[in-house]
């Protein structure tokens, strides 16, 4: 076993479970590995899966102050405890959390990950607020791993002149290529699903921070001129951040939309396969794995030019890139896309080797490895 102990940290073991699926038992092969998390069931199915130790903290994802101090003085105790050599920690509450934890309990190598930044799109006293607490993350941290050159520029233009680093291309978790694949199994569940016209597939919340206002707009408008299709494929947020009164008209009545829920593992896969390109006119990411799961099954994609699409799009190439909020681009977009077949025969036949090429799970977390082995 290692003498180098490392703690990976998340607010809720979901995103630990997204981010570092089969890693941390690769991982825990050159050091000792402890997953740290909320105390929730998906934490002890990542213990018996990967292998680790892990230890359970709660943390609210919302500010809580009461809360929230209550968590770091435990984080404070665990980590004097366990006296782990690097806490990297993922998600901004496990960040702004274990950072402050571990500097107090003088913990030698501090690293966050930034996968978004959330204040860009904010207004008033909520920008500054959020603002501070990546400011007090920073701060604490002695390394930071930025996810995509976007959120690095982001970063040192109003938070941080601490050197940063972006790893590979971006991204930090990778596309597992053998998975995201056009498989028999995957192929045989599109016949109930596809159909004989060309098919745009939306995946992700169903919310107005998506961009899912423009796009009922602008397919509502297509659909009237083109045998054209749309999948919504995700959950609906109405507590959190609805989208219009309107645009829920237009996925009812628009016989030409289908809204499927969540969708995950195969049948995901399936709905991937049966569409032709993804549209994902969303405000804000980070890296936004979405475009690259659809890139590996294949389909270019319509994005806006935001942080990690910018980054995984080539315009023209792999997908085109258009302003956010633009209800007239997106329409032309997607009128072009399905109209224009050469165009889209040479981004399709793109779209898969593009994201093999710099976006493949095994370069991605060789990445993380040998940035581990720089600063350990």
């Amino acid at each position: 076993m290692s003498n180098i102990k490392i703690i990976r940290a998340t607010t809720v073991p979901e995103s630990l479970d997204s981010f570092c699926y089969g890693f941390l038992k690769e991982l825990d092969k050159k050091y000792e590995v402890i997953a740290l998390s909320s105390p929730e069931k998906e934490l002890k199915v990542i213990a018996e899966r990967e292998g680790v130790r892990t230890i359970a903290v709660r943390m609210e994802r919302h500010i809580s102050i009461f809360r929230d101090i209550h968590s770091l003085y435990g984080l404070i105790k665990i980590f004097i405890k366990e006296k782990p050599t690097m806490v990297h920690s993922m998600t901004p509450k496990a960040g702004l959390l274990c950072m402050i934890a571990a500097w107090i309990s003088r913990v030698p190598v501090r690293v966050h990950t930034f996968t978004g930044l959330v204040w860009p799109t904010a207004s008033g006293i909520t920008r500054k607020i959020l603002m501070a607490t990546d400011w007090l993350t920073c701060a604490c941290s002695t390394h930071i791993i930025p996810e995509g050159q976007g959120v690095l520029n982001d970063l040192r233009s109003h938070i941080t002149k601490k050197p940063m680093k972006v790893l590979g291309y971006g991204n930090v978790r990778g596309v597992d290529m053998s998975i995201y694949d056009k498989r028999s199994e995957v192929i045989k569940r599109t016949q109930n699903i596809r159909k004989d016209i060309f098919t745009f597939i939306f995946v992700g919340r169903i919310v107005r921070d998506k961009g899912i206002n423009e796009l009922c707009e602008a397919f509502d408008k297509l659909s009237k001129e083109n045998p054209v299709r749309l999948i919504l494929v995700g959950p609906y947020e109405d507590d959190l951040d609805p989208i219009s009164v309107r645009s829920r008209n237009i996925i009812e009545q628009n016989l030409s939309i289908d809204s499927v829920g969540a969708k995950f593992g195969d049948e995901l896969l399936s709905y991937y396969a049966a569409s032709d390109c993804l549209v994902f006119p969303s405000y804000r990411e980070g890296f936004p794995n979405t475009v690259l799961e659809a890139g590996a099954m294949g389909l270019p994609s319509i994005v806006t030019d935001i942080n990690g699409s910018r980054e995984i799009i080539e315009h023209g190439k792999n997908g085109v890139i258009i302003p956010s909020k633009d209800i007239t681009s997106l329409y032309e977009a997607m009128k072009k896309m399905a109209e224009d077949k050469d165009a889209y025969n040479i981004m399709a036949a793109n779209a898969r080797p593009m994201i093999e090429a710099r976006f493949e799970q095994g370069f991605v977390r060789k990445c993380l490895l040998d940035f581990y082995d720089e600063i350990v």
